[in-house]
């Protein structure tokens, strides 16, 4: 909330200076804070509204609760939802996602994507799909432009960077992209992956400019572009405007944060243990982290008849500081509902499994796995993540020995995985639904007071274990 704030005040402080702009959402509004998980898509309606957004695409989070709760969403927002890839037998998305939207006063249209990934990454109903992003774009575009006379035409879209650039080269009839889900910074923020805007060329040879803005909140993004009449871009200025704690927060806007945190204020700050070490996230999606450890072990401690306990780096959402550990930080922290499972497995199995998250390709289907692993203590992964695709898991142990392919394990996971998310598994519903994670973590921190973890080496590459030092992966970029 704090992100949004400020985004109001600067918005507010800029507009009178900027009146031919629009302000575009690329989704994942939902998920990532007790304001989330205390009054769902409500409030989140709410500031969204307040904020003048023009239009917004979804993001795979926005399925996180389901049809029905995206569906209530829908309905307390002012402004337009975009989504031209999305098929959904849910009424109020069938009837209220649009595939774009005509700002006639601007003579431009928006046309919004989400990633097809979605339905491995989130919770849409049965009814609801996803497809090609680049088939549904240019659909749009050529409709636009047999039935309007607008050829300022922008992509809104949240299938991520790389696929962005995809995007703008596989189509035509685009002038600019602002995208989202992959959390990738440009130009000037640090780590920059590419330049703001990243230049890329259509199927006509002309050019397309793409921009996206880091991750929760912390930028705003910013391009401004001139075109000449046939909707070509003339001029482009713009970078990253970075929102510190230094820039002012809309008073209006604070006030009623104040009052929505009052219900659920106590609950949160309610000291549940405490941790010598900070409990790291930022690092989880690319190797070991302690965060993931200790999760992963109180799984573990939670069932200790499981051999072992698998998670998927992705439901991991936010660092612990040291010291003293509150309610609201583990549920920011594990913010999902997950529940713990246990499956039955072969040896032959758990090594597929691993190997499809290391390979980022399950063995079995042949799809993307979308997002890195964590483990408990008991299992070591070791893997060369230079080797080819489908052969880069190098070694597996489970309690001190080599894993038996022919034998039997137990593994503890959640329901999410064990239902198809992320690809780990070939979807399943045979297993008995336990706890919840993060209540899980609760009753750990609670009788492991306090905690104190260190990387141990549970997963490790082929490097890391000859030197004996870490290997740095290029993190993933879903989320």
């Amino acid at each position: 909330m704090p992100c949004r704030n400020r985004r109001s005040q600067f918005l507010n402080s800029t507009r009178p200076s900027k009146e031919n702009s629009l302000f575009l959402n690329a989704g994942d509004e939902f998920q990532g804070t007790l304001f989330y998980n205390f009054y769902k898509g409500w409030r989140t309606a709410d500031t969204l509204n307040q904020l003048g957004v023009n239009a917004m695409t979804l993001g795979n989070h926005e399925f996180d609760g389901g049809d029905e709760e995206l569906a209530a969403f829908i309905n307390n927002i002012t402004f337009p939802i975009l989504a031209a890839n999305l098929q959904s037998t849910n009424p109020t998305l069938n009837s209220s996602v649009k595939p774009y939207v005509i700002f006639e006063q601007y003579d431009m249209a928006v046309i919004g994507v989400i990633t097809p990934e979605t339905s491995q990454l989130s919770n849409p109903g049965d009814g609801t799909t996803f497809t090609d992003p680049i088939v549904a774009v240019q659909a749009a575009v050529d409709e636009i432009k047999a039935t309007t006379d607008i050829n300022r035409i922008v992509a809104l879209t949240h299938i991520g960077y790389s696929e962005d650039i995809k995007l703008a080269q596989q189509t035509t009839g685009l002038s600019l992209i602002i995208g989202g889900h992959s959390h990738t910074p440009l130009g000037n923020i640090t780590g920059s992956q590419g330049s703001y805007p990243t230049i890329a060329n259509n199927t006509a040879g002309d050019e397309v400019f793409i921009v996206t803005a880091y991750r929760w909140g912390e930028y705003l993004g910013y391009i401004d572009l001139v075109y000449d009449t046939a909707g070509h871009v003339l001029e482009y200025h713009g970078a990253p405007i970075h929102l510190t704690n230094q820039t002012r927060q809309d008073p209006g806007l604070q006030a009623q944060v104040d009052a929505w945190r009052e219900p659920f204020q106590e609950f949160a700050s309610e000291v549940v243990g405490e941790s010598a070490v900070e409990l790291v996230q930022e690092t989880c999606q690319a190797e070991e982290c302690t965060l993931g450890d200790l999760m992963a072990d109180a799984i573990v401690a939670y069932r200790p008849e499981a051999d072992f306990a698998l998670i998927n780096a992705g439901g991991i959402r936010a660092s612990i500081d040291a010291g003293p550990i509150t309610r609201g930080e583990v549920l920011t922290s594990f913010p999902f509902g997950n529940a713990i499972v246990e499956l039955t497995v072969s040896g032959q199995l758990v090594w597929d499994v691993l190997e499809g998250i290391v390979s980022e390709v399950n063995q079995a289907n042949g799809r993307a796995v979308t997002s890195f692993l964590q483990v408990s203590s008991d299992l070591r992964v070791v893997y060369d993540p230079a080797g080819q695709v489908g052969s880069r898991l190098a070694n597996v142990t489970v309690g001190g020995a080599p894993v038996d392919l022919a034998g039997t394990y137990q593994v503890a996971t959640l329901d999410y995985l064990a239902g198809g998310g992320d690809n780990f598994f070939e979807a399943t519903t045979d297993y008995i639904t336990l706890d919840l994670q993060a209540d899980v973590l609760l009753a750990y921190l609670a009788s492991e007071n306090p905690v104190d973890i260190a990387l141990d080496g549970r997963i490790s590459t082929v490097q890391a274990s000859t030197r004996r030092r870490g290997f740095k992966r290029v993190p993933r970029a879903w989320s």
